[in-house]
């Protein structure tokens, strides 16, 4: 085969799969690419959002979206780790809960998303009800989540003045009867 031959089959081939692609892959990728940049854009703070940044940010965005089976999904949410550090420590923002919490929920959101999207072929056929209840299930772990959180923000409040030892302490409790359950889960299986 000549160059000529192998560039025209491989624009028939990529006019072909763009043809093919459904609503429902292609909804759960802007999905993703919507919750990846609402998660930047919290938690960036204002100053840095103009201009090549904010496009370098839809970029970052744009990554899980197109490929959410590599690594652009957790690559996204360290960027947007590293933008949270910037803004609390380079522009001394306040933390404030709300925006914790949505700069959270933004990123696991578009990590469920990506998961979601790494299962489903461009060209799936994929009834309604999965998606609805795979953002149901995503919605329990987030409310629950942020119940559990604001409840732990609330008791570090509530005692003396010694630091968050308390607050520390039951996060790793959390964090241990968590995976002791999902190892029981999987187990089970």
């Amino acid at each position: 085969m000549n160059p000529v031959e192998v560039v025209t089959e491989r624009a028939r081939a990529a006019r072909s799969a763009v043809n093919r692609v459904s609503a429902a892959p292609l909804l759960v990728r802007a999905g993703i690419f919507g919750a990846t940049l609402a998660g930047l854009l919290l938690a960036y703070p204002a100053q840095v959002l103009t201009g090549r940044p904010l496009a370098a940010l839809a970029l970052v965005a744009l990554l899980p979206a197109v490929g959410p089976r590599r690594i652009w999904p957790t690559f996204a949410a360290l960027v947007a780790v590293g933008g949270w550090l910037l803004a609390t420590e380079g522009y001394d923002r306040p933390v404030a809960l709300w925006r914790l919490l949505a700069v959270a929920v933004a990123l696991y959101l578009a990590h469920s998303l990506a998961a979601l999207a790494a299962l489903l072929p461009y060209d799936a056929v994929v009834d309604p009800e999965l998606v609805v209840r795979w953002l149901t299930r995503a919605g329990g772990v987030l409310l629950g989540s942020a119940v559990l959180g604001v409840l732990l923000v609330r008791v570090a409040d509530a005692g003396p003045d010694r630091g968050h030892l308390g607050v520390t302490v039951a996060g790793l409790l959390v964090a241990v009867a968590v995976s002791a359950l999902l190892g029981w889960l999987l187990r089970r299986r």
